[in-house]
């Protein structure tokens, strides 16, 4: 297939539209419907808790800002990939493909199946926690066997099916993706409008509230403000996403610019106003023990009937998200493979129907392994950490490329440059610095992932530097 003015081989076929529609579809998933109870098991005030999710929609600006610049600068399939070869080199560029393929998109496709799998269960009135297959029978210690719940497998499924849609072609990931992300924000805005017109029922109340196993209970400080902030920004991420299928964009120049901004503050926006509802309804400290907080919501302003409704968007909504996941992943194993950094095989378009074939069932097989053996806290943790260093090089990638490369045509340049790609990066400096201090275990093993590449791409290079021709 011939490449384009950009060097691009995949067909350009989304518009704005669509454009808009992957990044708020990716964003607004399993997040904001369960989030707000792991931040609330972290922060007990009212002040600091919706000081979080402000903040949280600051920082997703902030990026979506300096992306938009980079996406204008370089409308390719592969978004933070291309961005941060362009600004540093192969290396850096190759760790986060690698951790992509072993921590970043897998632990997502868990994180956003397992939380649509639970509320579609709790529309068919199933428990989702109960075992469908039980692997290695459990011991003395109930966590030490392998149980794979009926969340987990119905979670499996929905990977395969959205996979297999994608495969056959952006355009049906499209129309999903556009039809599910119109259908959320109406269940989101009919959420708020019902929730601030109302007077709330009472919730029934909560035996016993679960404390997370991974850190400690106390609440309060910068210290626990900044873990919660992990899953804040687990809620809001999706704002970049749009950027990985920027070699698939009509008129790039203009459309991919439109998405980062405009899609990011609109998702900011509801959010806001969700959280608004939620505490109107639910005493904050009540929320730590309602993981599924958006049923419970609205079960308290309409009854069982709201609950079963709202449970049902919810399904839907995340099964967009998965979708949009699987549109834009795949195609970082794509790009590197273009680079000839990664098989070549997952560089082949489908004669057919002009997606990458091979690198969206490597997606697949990735997503159903991770959703087997952890949970959702574990897995939006996981991906937080993992990914917000190389938001951190994107972002910096704006700063390097305006000293190195100012003769690149820039459609949009960053508003309020450079003091908001600064603060974007102080506020990752202070959540990764905070994590590791307080999870220095988990981001000690994420570091460990992410740096095992190096060897990794030494191989592929002098395999790529020896089959080259003289």
């Amino acid at each position: 297939m011939a490449k384009d003015h950009w060097g691009e081989r995949l067909p350009r076929r989304l518009g704005t539209f669509s454009a808009i529609a992957v990044l708020v579809g990716s964003t607004i998933g399993s997040g904001i419907f369960r989030s707000p109870a792991v931040v609330a098991q972290d922060i007990n005030a009212l002040g600091p808790f919706v000081l979080a999710w402000v903040l949280g929609g600051l920082v997703a600006l902030a990026g979506a800002l300096t992306f938009a610049e980079l996406g204008g600068m370089f409308p390719r399939t592969g978004g933070i990939y291309v961005y941060v070869r362009e600004a540093f080199g192969e290396l850096p560029a190759f760790l986060f493909g690698w951790a992509e393929l072993v921590i970043l998109r897998p632990a997502a496709y868990g994180a956003i199946a397992v939380t649509s799998a639970e509320y579609t269960w709790r529309v068919l009135g199933h428990d989702a926690g109960r075992a469908l297959w039980v692997v290695i029978p459990p011991g003395p210690d109930p966590d030490s066997g392998l149980v794979i719940s009926l969340a987990q497998g119905l979670a499996a499924l929905m990977i395969v099916v959205v996979g297999i849609v994608n495969f056959r072609g952006i355009r049906l990931g499209a129309i999903i993706q556009n039809v599910s992300t119109a259908l959320k924000v109406a269940a989101i805005l009919g959420l708020v409008g019902v929730g601030l017109a109302m007077v709330p029922n009472a919730l029934p109340p909560i035996a016993e509230l679960p404390v997370r196993p991974d850190h400690a209970p106390e609440v309060g400080g910068l210290a626990a403000f900044g873990l919660a902030m992990v899953a804040v920004l687990w809620a809001y991420d999706g704002w970049s996403d749009v950027g990985f299928v920027g070699g698939e964009i009509k008129d790039p120049a203009r459309n991919l610019p439109r998405a980062f901004i405009g899609g990011t503050a609109l998702v900011v926006g509801l959010y806001l106003l969700v959280d608004m509802v939620y505490l109107r309804v639910v005493p904050l400290d009540q929320m730590p023990g309602r993981p599924l907080i958006a049923a419970d919501v609205a079960e308290a302003l309409l009854g069982p009937i709201g609950a079963v409704l709202v449970a049902g968007a919810v399904a839907i909504s995340t099964f967009g998200t998965l979708n949009g996941s699987m549109m834009t992943g795949p195609r970082v194993f794509f790009a590197m493979a273009e680079d000839d950094l990664f098989f070549r095989s997952l560089a082949k378009v489908h004669p057919k129907h002009g997606t990458p074939g091979g690198a969206i069932l490597l997606s697949i097989v990735l997503g159903v392994g991770f959703v087997s053996f952890q949970g959702f806290a574990e897995l939006a943790d996981q991906f937080v950490i993992g990914i917000w260093p190389f938001y951190a090089l994107s972002v910096a990638a704006v700063l390097v490329l305006r000293r190195r490369r100012p003769e690149l045509e820039r459609p949009y340049k960053t508003w309020g440059y450079p003091w908001v790609p600064f603060a974007f990066l102080l506020a990752t400096m202070y959540l990764l610095g905070n994590y590791a201090i307080r999870e220095s275990g988990k981001f000690a093993l994420d570091v460990a992932i992410v740096l095992s590449g190096v060897p990794v791409f030494w191989l592929w290079r002098r395999r790529r530097d020896r089959s080259s021709p003289l």
